[in-house]
């Protein structure tokens, strides 16, 4: 079995390492993108690619912060608000 790894940057994409030929990418219709001589690539994760499903950068153009940001900041914000009390719950 072909390792693979794919890691989540910070506010940014997925990065997929792999051995070429050993991932399938294919989209909502069923069609396969072609990955060939492709070792390495970049997934969207900010949905401003230009060329989706595929990483163009974008996202540190608009200040994507990712999910597991967003809820760190949310949280943080319940837990210590501007000006106020802590949130009870």
């Amino acid at each position: 079995m072909a390792d693979v790894k794919i890691t989540t940057r910070k506010n940014g994409p997925f990065r997929v390492e792999a051995p070429e030929g050993s991932v399938t990418l294919v989209d909502a219709d069923g069609t396969e993108y072609n990955l060939t001589g492709k070792t390495a690539f970049s997934l969207c994760r900010c949905g401003g690619s230009v060329n989706k499903p595929f990483c163009d950068g974008t996202h540190s153009k608009i200040g994507f912060q990712a999910a597991e940001a967003a809820v760190k900041a949310a949280d943080s914000a319940a837990i210590n608000p501007p000006g106020g009390s802590p949130a009870k719950g």
